[in-house]
């Protein structure tokens, strides 16, 4: 049986999420008490047939049970099942607009910031925990699916995920990214007519930004420095890692980047590799065709 934890702040579309997975497949039950998973996890073994994947909700509504993070997080280290935990994350500004669109009261309180405070320091344990973070600050409910289809792996069979990513700054850093490192010290290839409309996926602009040597050495750095500290993120029970490449649209320099670092480890870590804006930034370029923005 594969059990997926579903966690993250008030707003952050865990309903949602859950209504995703249930079309996915999972059999799913929302806000309950961390103590109660394992009755759960028994329950759902011994129906016939078997549910062969669950998913549950656990986040800050615990208070009301007086169970703190704690509890919780021993109650999912006595699973019989091997289990992965999704936190939805999303910016305070975006949370605070959502809650005074939709007029909810937030369950931490009436004050909407100070709650959004409070229920943050609550939740960093499980944040801790998380196999996966999806930010959805500018995700549409239609566009979560999509994501949650292509972020999860069911299987469960790994305990650790080194995600290596590409971003542009125009468009904010990634609210998940761990490690965040900053392309733009490289020559643009946006500025070469022949490279513009291309990507850091194709071979020209490949060819164009590894051929500084500084980035060649910077990478080499990079591919050491997560060989070091891999080991000791897992020394500490950290379950994923998100290696985040920025330049400034995201579609020449940080692809070209995320891509070449994801093509040196994956044999070594169970690793995935994601282009953000790689789209966005293309659909921007056509539309400004002789325009003066750059990559």
């Amino acid at each position: 049986m594969y059990l997926l934890i579903v966690t993250g702040l008030s707003g952050a579309g865990k309903s949602q999420a859950l209504r995703n997975l249930e079309d996915m497949g999972f059999f799913c039950v929302d806000n309950m008490p961390g103590e109660m998973a394992g009755s759960f996890v028994q329950l759902c073994m011994r129906t016939v047939p078997p549910i062969d994947k669950a998913a549950l909700v656990i986040d800050s509504r615990e208070s009301v049970f007086r169970q703190d993070t704690e509890k919780t997080l021993h109650a999912l280290d006595g699973l019989d099942v091997k289990y992965e935990v999704l936190f939805l994350d999303c910016r305070d500004d975006v949370l605070e607009m959502r809650y005074n669109e939709t007029r909810r009261m937030h369950p931490m309180g009436h004050d909407i910031r100070e709650a959004i405070r409070i229920e943050r320091e609550l939740l960093m344990a499980l944040r801790e925990r998380a196999n996966y973070i999806v930010d959805t600050s500018k995700l549409k409910p239609v566009e979560l699916t999509r994501v949650l289809q292509g972020t999860l792996v069911e299987s469960g069979a790994h305990p650790f995920i080194l995600i290596c990513s590409s971003f542009g700054y125009k468009r904010g850093v990634p609210f998940e990214a761990d490690i965040v490192l900053d392309m733009r010290f490289s020559p643009n290839p946006f500025y070469e007519p022949s490279l513009r409309h291309l990507s850091g996926l194709d071979k020209p602009v490949r060819d164009f930004v590894l051929s500084d040597p500084n980035v060649v050495m910077f990478l080499d750095d990079v591919t050491r420095m997560l060989h070091k500290l891999i080991p000791r993120f897992k020394e500490q029970g950290k379950h994923r890692l998100m290696v985040a490449f920025g330049c400034t649209g995201g579609r020449h320099r940080s692809v070209c980047a995320a891509s070449e670092v994801y093509s040196r480890v994956k044999g070594v870590y169970h690793t995935k590799l994601i282009h953000r804006d790689l789209c966005s930034e293309a659909e921007d370029i056509n539309q400004r065709f002789n325009g003066n923005g750059a990559d």
